[in-house]
């Protein structure tokens, strides 16, 4: 672990470097040998991913963030009210839009005192909690760099607490790996705190699928940018104009997929995984999902994960929901 202080209200802990890079390879290595062909979604997330994603939120087509926005600026007193928590931790933060809505709300209940931001982006939570500070005064931050899917062992001991994960990231899990991420949330807890979940609901496949091929094709570049980390932490040779942008909905599985697909017959060269990857023109290689829900679903989710709901949060149109819950 690396920790540096900032200034009296910031502390960051950095622990992706304690990550044994065989790990990584690995997981890189054996996603791509598998059956669909797999690249990690956390390595879209380094600081030019995460930059273009905030760029993705702004979007037209991109009705996620301006919804879930909506319904914190509506309900977040209530939130607060009925969590009655002093600090906020936030798992995948990113840039904190939708989190100042949280902590004006703490902040009109007296009850604002610290801030964990939780995310893969070192320089997004450095300039993040830089920005917090100077915005509420009283505020302190304790940033923490990491994998949320390996590192919650390290958030820091605190006190009652709200913890928040936004943006509907849950449906970038499969329900194996949602599982177990929520168990794990709830270990990391104590009695008294709650969790607030994000999902999107299904609706019109049209509308879902727009979301993920913008016009602007800041998508395609967000999720090209995997190829530049991999060229960075594999060595390989992939070229970013062979690839595709590819998203459609599975209507079996109800998610969204996103793909790189070759545009091209070519053989791509990862130098440090020993590895020459044969891929035929049209063949894709599947770097992210989004599942969507249905209230039934994400209720099951929770109890599973040893999760008592307390109160649902929902647009009008029911196109995403919070689901505030309490660690049993």
């Amino acid at each position: 672990m690396r920790t540096t202080v900032g200034s009296d209200n910031i502390t960051i802990d950095v622990h992706l470097t304690t990550q044994d890079p065989a790990i990584d390879r690995a997981e890189i290595r054996n996603g791509l040998l598998s059956s669909p062909r797999v690249l990690p979604t956390k390595y879209l997330y380094d600081d030019r991913g995460s930059e273009l994603f905030e760029q993705i939120c702004e979007l037209p087509e991109y009705y996620q963030t301006r919804t879930e926005f909506q319904i914190l600026v509506t309900c977040a007193d209530k939130i607060i009210a009925r969590s009655d928590a002093d600090e906020l931790v936030e798992l995948g933060s990113g840039a904190a839009t939708k989190t100042r809505v949280l902590l004006d709300a703490m902040d009109r209940a007296g009850q604002l005192n610290f801030y964990v931001p939780f995310d893969v982006s070192e320089g997004i939570v450095r300039r993040v909690s830089q920005e917090l500070v100077e915005e509420y005064a009283a505020l302190k931050v304790h940033g923490v760099v990491g994998d949320f899917l390996s590192h919650l062992e390290h958030i820091p001991d605190g006190g009652k607490r709200l913890v928040v994960f936004l943006g509907g990231t849950i449906g970038n899990l499969d329900d194996v790996a949602g599982a177990a991420f929520l168990s794990s949330v709830n270990k990391a807890m104590e009695l008294g705190d709650h969790f607030l979940l994000s999902v999107q609901f299904v609706t019109e496949v049209n509308r879902l699928e727009a979301a993920y091929n913008d016009s602007k094709g800041v998508t395609a570049k967000f999720n090209k940018n995997m190829i530049s980390v991999m060229q960075e932490m594999v060595r390989a040779d992939f070229s970013p104009d062979a690839f595709d942008h590819v998203a459609r909905f599975n209507h079996v599985e109800s998610r969204i997929e996103i793909f790189l697909r070759s545009n091209k017959r070519q053989a791509v060269i990862f130098q440090d995984l020993d590895l020459v990857l044969s891929l035929e023109n049209g063949e894709e290689i599947r770097t992210e999902i989004s599942t969507k829900y249905d209230r039934k679903r994400a209720e099951q989710l929770l109890a599973d994960a040893n999760f008592e709901l307390v109160e649902w949060y929902v647009d009008s149109d029911e196109l995403l929901g919070l689901a505030l819950a309490k660690k049993l």
